[in-house]
């Protein structure tokens, strides 16, 4: 009786094990899991739900349209400008060479000065030179009184033949002899003139008004010189002039088209703006007056030259500036921001709204900056209301939220 009881305690356990590892009992822990995962993606991704009965329950409220600020595109009437890097330079620029040889004996300037037109610069020994002056002086002195005796001579001549005492011969010879003494005057007189130069060239002076270079040779140096170059010279320094002054400048061969076209309309003068490379603005003016004859075929550009005023001596020859020369004829345009103008593989584009606050898309022609704006040149009416800001947040076809704003244009530079 007592082995009984044990063997039906030993059954009733092995049944209640059994239930426990039953499919239905591991299926609900799974089940709990999944009602939950679907409670929570319904309330995170609005998904919707169903009732009882079938009908919708509304997810999560939409966003609202962004805000975006119009306006529509400024009207102006401009004149395009293109700019180009300019560099300044003498209008004469000489060096300054020995012209006669000798030693150095003064030096009449401080390196850098102003110096002006006949300016003493430097002295050269004029003592040989007036040396050779003299005897040249002397060999006049010397002809003439030779030029005088022959004159004498041919009258005597001339005398005497006319008493039948004297042949034509002797007349012929002595009208001879006052020629040659002529001559010989003559090429003494010369000899002075040449002297009288050589001697001048002793004292080099200023050719121009200008700003002189450093003195390339000491007091006491033997220069050498020569009138016509044909031998080596001593450089002694160099002088540029500085009022007025030119600014050289190459321009592109579509740029100089556009320029010729607009000059031709009689509407675009001659005047160019530039600025210092410490400057921010564009207050200075110069008056172009050359354009070379030929367009370099290797750089596609053509040389231009402005002339600029000076008065205060502050510009300097090889300095740059920033220029910029009128290439349009006044002309009517639309400007907007130039943020405001996207790119789309090979087109430009601006975002408008339409009536019913729709953004669209428009395609565009772009012209060059003016007033810190982009020159629409096509595919915009005054009437559109561009996107000026928010851009980020507009999407064709997309509602937003219009806000009024205001285009404003810099001043010009």
């Amino acid at each position: 009786m007592l082995q009984s009881e044990a063997e039906l305690h030993g059954a009733a356990e092995q049944a209640r094990t059994e239930r426990q590892r039953a499919p239905g009992s591991r299926r609900k822990p799974l089940l709990a899991a999944a009602v939950l995962f679907v409670v929570i993606a319904a309330a995170v991704g609005g998904i919707v739900l169903l009732d009882r009965d079938g009908s919708r329950q509304a997810g999560p409220a939409s966003l609202p349209p962004a805000v975006v600020t119009v306006s529509p595109p400024l009207q102006r009437v401009i004149v395009d400008h293109t700019s180009f890097l300019g560099q300044f330079s003498a209008i004469d620029q000489v060096e300054l060479r020995a012209q006669v040889g000798g030693t150095l004996t003064a030096i009449d300037f401080k390196d850098g000065q102003i110096v002006h037109k006949g300016d003493l610069l430097f002295v050269i020994d004029p003592r040989p030179y007036q040396i050779r002056l003299a005897q040249a002086e002397a060999s006049v002195a010397t002809a003439a009184a030779r030029l005088a005796l022959a004159t004498a001579e041919l009258w005597r001549a001339q005398q005497l033949k006319r008493g039948e005492f004297g042949t034509a011969e002797t007349v012929d010879q002595r009208v001879d002899d006052q020629r040659a003494a002529g001559a010989a005057l003559a090429t003494a007189k010369q000899s002075v003139a040449d002297a009288q130069l050589d001697l001048g060239y002793c004292q080099v002076t200023a050719p121009f008004t200008g700003r002189i270079s450093n003195h390339r040779v000491s007091v006491g140096s033997l220069v050498s010189g020569s009138r016509a170059g044909t031998s080596p010279t001593t450089l002694l320094t160099t002088l540029v002039s500085l009022d007025p002054i030119h600014l050289d400048f190459d321009i592109s061969e579509n740029d100089f088209v556009a320029y010729e076209r607009a000059r031709s309309s009689g509407k675009v003068g001659r005047m160019v703006n530039f600025r210092l490379s410490d400057e921010d603005r564009a207050n200075r003016h110069g008056t172009l007056d050359f354009i070379d004859n030929v367009v370099d075929a290797g750089s596609g550009t053509i040389h231009a030259r402005a002339t600029v005023a000076n008065k205060d001596l502050f510009l300097v020859p090889g300095e740059f500036a920033r220029l910029s020369l009128v290439t349009s004829a006044p002309h009517d345009v639309l400007l907007v921001p130039d943020k405001a103008v996207m790119l789309d593989q090979s087109q430009s584009l601006v975002l408008t709204v339409s009536a019913q606050g729709t953004v669209v898309p428009k395609p565009v022609t772009t012209g060059p900056l003016a007033l810190g704006l982009r020159e629409i040149l096509g595919g915009l009416s005054p009437e559109d209301r561009v996107i000026i800001d928010g851009l980020m947040h507009a999407r064709p076809g997309t509602k937003v939220a219009p806000q009024t704003g205001t285009i404003v244009a810099a001043n010009a530079s």
